[in-house]
């Protein structure tokens, strides 16, 4: 398995799916979500809720290759967060081979628009995301990472 498969199939594993697998909350207040296959092991942890910040983060054989952090929240307290976030979920599955940092360049569900934009390579990259519901943004996201060794 490549990188970016692994990579791909981790994301839809973990947050995007409701973080059912491999999920705990540590006693410090951060969530973890973990997803491990053949030698390739990628965490994800976050502190808060809104707002929040985490860090993804993948081994292979033992060895830190790739990260990301990011930073963001819940903007406008007309939409529950809770709405916001299961959205963002939904969005965070479209994630792609060719951007697979958080979601699609735009995707759209109901009153829901969520848009993403990015520059780089998954090498070297910045980022960010934004939701807006009914033509008003309600949430925002920054995130930066790429290769680590």
């Amino acid at each position: 398995m490549d990188f970016i498969t692994f990579l791909l199939k981790a994301k839809l594993k973990t947050y995007s799916a409701g973080g059912q697998a491999d999920q705990r909350d540590l006693e410090d207040g951060t969530r973890e979500l973990t997803y491990r296959e053949d030698d390739f092991f990628y965490r994800d942890r976050y502190f808060g809720f809104n707002p929040f910040v985490g860090e993804e983060v993948v081994w292979q054989n033992g060895k830190a290759i790739w990260a990301m952090n990011y930073y963001g929240g819940v903007s406008d307290d007309s939409v529950a967060g809770q709405d916001v976030y299961l959205f963002l979920q939904k969005a965070m599955r479209q994630v792609s081979a060719e951007r697979p940092f958080r979601g699609p360049n735009e995707y759209q569900e109901g009153d829901f628009v969520y848009e993403d934009r990015s520059e780089g390579s998954v090498d070297s990259f910045l980022g960010g995301e934004t939701i807006h519901f009914q033509g008003r943004q309600v949430y925002s996201l920054k995130y930066h990472g790429g290769k680590v060794g």
